[in-house]
């Protein structure tokens, strides 16, 4: 497995093979989240009003995502993990649209195949592609507003990488690193209510889920549901 690493929306266009798009802070714990919360599948739209004209046409039960990490209007929810950890989404599709991971993947329009990365599904994320054994696959860490590169998912590619070479790298080591990152810093900041200090914290709670999140393209639309690999039993 050729295994190509890149970052930025730039780098999301010239994606090939199996893709995995990772936006740590925030969309995609936040998604992770919502699908732990019962969520049925998740549209995903680079921009926030052609959300809301899809949403207006019948699909997604809610919308979610956001517009300089705020919640846009006629949205209803933002595009926060501790947002979405207590929002009753059991039995819905949702609608998300952001400015880095949402726009990735979008972006990505000459993969085969899409996962949603982050830290919360990582050993699911590789253990996915590892199943799968593509020729090529591209880990693109999509930064702030996907034009400036974090550390939070540049640190996520590298490890994704390691594991799926089967190495183990120290994840203490890691989420240190991003704490003292600037991304981070913004969760900290009173001035930035729309930032809150539980999103860093589920961000970084490694492997809590046990399923990768996987698109499909259905009908035009980026459609992402939960990814669970199948255990046999000898």
């Amino acid at each position: 497995m050729e295994i190509r690493m890149g970052s930025l929306v730039r780098d999301a266009r010239e994606a090939a093979g199996t893709t995995i798009i990772i936006d740590v802070f925030r969309a995609f714990t936040t998604a992770a989240i919502a699908f732990d919360r019962g969520a049925t599948q998740i549209t995903l739209v680079a921009e926030a009003q052609d959300a809301v004209e899809l949403h207006r046409s019948g699909v997604g039960d809610l919308l979610m995502g956001e517009v300089d990490g705020k919640r846009p209007e006629g949205f209803d929810f933002g595009n926060s993990p501790h947002e979405i950890s207590q929002a009753d989404v059991a039995g819905k599709s949702l609608v998300q649209s952001t400015r880095a991971g949402t726009v990735g993947v979008a972006a990505a329009a000459n993969t085969d195949v899409i996962y949603l990365g982050s830290f919360v599904v990582a050993q699911a994320t590789a253990d996915a592609v590892r199943r799968q054994r593509p020729d090529v696959l591209s880990i693109i860490a999509m930064g702030d507003q996907g034009r400036v590169r974090s550390d939070e998912d540049e640190q996520c590619g590298i490890y994704l990488r390691n594991i799926i070479e089967g190495r183990k790298p120290d994840f203490d080591a890691v989420k240190s690193l991003i704490m003292t990152g600037g991304a981070t810093q913004k969760f900290f900041d009173d001035n930035q209510p729309q930032y809150h200090p539980q999103d860093v914290s589920l961000a970084l709670e490694v492997d809590r889920y046990d399923f990768a999140m996987r698109i499909s393209r259905e009908d035009g639309l980026l459609v992402a549901r939960k990814h669970v690999l199948r255990r046999y039993v000898l």
